[in-house]
């Protein structure tokens, strides 16, 4: 098992005949993932480096029994890609694609989700199981299977985080990377209980930020739901009040989303807490290897 992705996840790429569509289609083949079509309105018939490209997803799903999407469409359209998406029956659509409106993203989820269908993002680094597939741009190189599930707000911390997990000898289940903008289609409490539940993942690490009450959400679900050892960071400790620090969700608001009172929430469900992310992969290692562990 993994959670989300596998072996039979089949992408089609919405914008694969723009530069970062093309790039990315092409790491994800490299990574194993089946990138088997691309969708640009007017290119149809045409192909990117052998994946095939048609003018509309439903085309796509059709000829190629795509399941999965990844949206590389500039913001201003990013909405009409996902919502065409959903309309095709795709059941898991990751937006890359960063500034998109906040009420464009508000219909999204809610479309979204009454038709079944599960958005990763926006503003995100995607989904990646490795041996399996990868939806998205988290780079190939900082893999390794394993048993550490990984679900992470920033995408840079997150590549730090799962190449020093790595360089411990150890690898990842599956890694999330939800995205930084304060509505995303998957919270913290939306992914916990896919690794719960994934008798390949062991071990969980959570890598948080300022802004929000998504962490602490979490943290509470972690107390009544998670049996796991999860292993929790929070970017933002020493950032003023009211400054937006990277992502558009990265705000503290009137004393709500510190990085004190999400680090206090984690301690008392009983996560591991981090105190600088180079501490992760240490205390990760610890625990997998503890005796009675796998």
């Amino acid at each position: 098992m993994s959670v989300l992705v596998d072996r039979d996840t089949r992408v089609v790429v919405q914008g694969i005949t723009g530069h970062q569509g093309t790039v990315h289609a092409r790491q994800m083949r490299e990574f194993g993932t089946q990138v088997v079509a691309g969708v640009t309105p007017g290119k149809a018939g045409t192909d990117v480096e052998g994946v095939p490209v048609f003018d509309s997803v439903r085309d796509a799903v059709e000829k190629t029994g795509a399941n999965a999407s990844c949206i590389f469409v500039p913001a201003p359209f990013a909405k009409d890609a996902l919502l065409e998406a959903v309309d095709a029956g795709l059941t898991l659509a990751t937006v890359v694609t960063e500034h998109i409106p906040f009420h464009d993203m508000l219909v999204m989820y809610h479309y979204a989700r009454s038709k079944g269908s599960r958005i990763i993002g926006p503003n995100c680094p995607g989904i990646a199981s490795p041996g399996k597939a990868k939806v998205g741009i988290i780079p190939n190189v900082v893999f390794r299977p394993g048993r550490v599930g990984v679900i992470s707000r920033s995408g840079t911390l997150t590549y730090e985080i799962v190449n020093g997990i790595k360089e411990h000898g150890l690898g990842q289940s599956t890694c999330i990377g939800l995205g930084g903008d304060p509505v995303v289609g998957t919270s913290f409490v939306d992914a916990l209980p896919l690794f719960e539940s994934d008798p390949e993942t062991d071990l969980i690490v959570l890598v948080g930020e300022i802004g929000g009450t998504g962490e602490e959400d979490a943290a509470e679900y972690i107390r009544h739901h998670v049996h796991k050892p999860v292993v929790a960071y929070i970017a933002g400790r020493s950032a003023p009040p009211g400054k937006r620090m990277g992502h558009a969700g990265a705000i503290i608001t009137r004393g709500r989303g510190t990085a004190e009172s999400k680090l206090a929430a984690l301690e008392r469900a009983g996560a591991h807490v981090a105190r600088f992310p180079y501490e992760i992969p240490d205390m990760v290692a610890e625990i997998a290897r503890a005796p009675g562990r796998r």
